[in-house]
């Protein structure tokens, strides 16, 4: 994982919103567009820049995409950035 990849995915405020509806559960494609006024491709679009700098991921489940928030990797860059600032 790469810092720019991380911020570039952070920096939309639509994946900021995806985030953190994930941050409360796990959601399907479906829930998560309930949110949003925009086409499934567009959405589609951002959860592919969310699971390429590993912010989320999906597991299949029957004819469903669920959606779940990877903290592990927030909290990696979290503790990445202010060890960059601290120096």
């Amino acid at each position: 994982m790469t810092l720019s990849k991380t911020f570039k995915a952070l920096a939309d405020p639509t994946r900021r919103k995806i985030l953190e509806l994930l941050k409360k559960r796990q959601m399907s494609a479906g829930e998560i567009a309930e949110n949003f006024k925009i086409t499934l491709p567009s959405l589609t679009h951002h959860f592919n820049i969310l699971k390429e700098a590993d912010l989320i991921s999906q597991e299949r489940q029957g004819q469903q995409i669920i959606y779940s928030l990877n903290l592990s990797v927030l909290e990696e860059m979290i503790e990445g950035y202010f060890k960059f600032f601290k120096k």
